[in-house]
């Protein structure tokens, strides 16, 4: 309803119709559950995700655009073909988050393991994956 109210305001002075409107309206949801599902509402300025990752400690081996122990997030971004990633992606990262991981970045870590974090729930560790990759 609020929607169409704004809708209303912005379209005044050109006289549509309230078909139109709601065509406008529809299409504008529409676009919005979209946007939600694919996953890119997790992307690179996304407050919630990122607050959850510094509570976690992910930033005390890694940055977004440099090493630190663990690679730079914008070169697993890159690893992993971005925001494009498949789900199936995301889901091994988010298993990597949960269960720690070696030897995938030997070369930049010289083989520092990545921590486990067992009590990040599957769905933090998706989110905090699709961020990383939104880098």
């Amino acid at each position: 309803m609020a929607l169409l109210c704004l809708i209303d305001i912005i379209f005044v002075p050109m006289e549509i119709s309230m078909k139109s409107k709601h065509l406008v309206a529809t299409t504008v949801t529409l676009a919005a559950t979209l946007l939600s599902l694919s996953g890119l509402t997790h992307a690179a300025g996304d407050p919630k995700v990122k607050s959850a990752m510094a509570r976690s400690d992910c930033f005390t081996c890694h940055s977004v655009d440099h090493q630190v122990i663990g690679p730079a997030y914008k070169e697993v971004a890159a690893h992993y073909h971005g925001a494009q990633a498949s789900a199936a992606t995301v889901n091994t990262l988010a298993e990597k988050i949960i269960k720690g991981g070696n030897g995938n970045w030997n070369k930049e870590t010289g083989g520092a393991p990545m921590t486990a974090h067992p009590k990040l729930s599957k769905a933090d560790a998706e989110a905090m994956a699709r961020w990383v990759l939104a880098q």
